[in-house]
This record gives structure tokens, sequence and C-alpha cells, in this order.
């Protein structure tokens, strides 16, 4: 199994209020990918985190194998939703991916 976790932070320019739908939409369209995905076994989007944190979202995913992995990367399903719903909000990502 394959891990890929990610953190991102938003754009300092948007307001509480945007965060806040800017996270629900994200978690709503990353969590969705779940069965739509070959290779794809678990996603989870963190949204709601303590104060000493210092990211505002956190993907937890796992995949049967890298090649699952890399082919999730370029599907067309996941591209769309990054594209739309987190790419554009976003001011830096950190990215880790692992055996397990």
């Amino acid at each position: 199994m394959v891990k890929h976790i990610i953190i991102w932070t938003l754009r300092e320019d948007l307001s509480p209020e945007e965060k806040s739908k800017v996270k629900a939409e994200a978690k709503c369209a990353l969590e969705a990918l779940a069965g739509s995905i070959e290779g794809l076994t678990d996603i989870t989007l963190i949204t709601e985190h303590l104060p000493s944190s210092n990211g505002d979202m956190m993907l937890d995913s796992s995949f049967e194998d890298a090649t699952a992995l890399a082919a999730y990367q370029k599907h067309p399903l996941h591209v769309a939703a990054a594209d739309t719903f987190v790419r554009p909000f976003t001011a830096s990502k950190l990215c880790i991916d692992y055996e397990a």
C-alpha cells in the first residue's frame, strides 16, 4: 500500500467565510473520488484541526501501489477536482508519499 499525504495552506487574501467554503467544497469533491478511480483505496480530507496546526487542509489517501498513485495524479476526475476546488485557493502545498 502507498500513502499519499498533502498539506495545503490557503491563500491569505481569502476571508474566513471563503476559507470555510473552500474547505467544504474541496472535501466534498476529493472524497467523492472514492470508488471512482481504480487503485484508490481510501481518501479523506481533514479540514478541522487544532489551533497548533500551521496548515489548513490535509489529504490522507491510500493506493494499492505506486502505479495506482501515478495513475490517480493524471486521472481526469482528480485533475478536475484539484483544478476547480483546491489549486486556485492554495498558497502552499507539502506532499509526502510512502509505502506503508
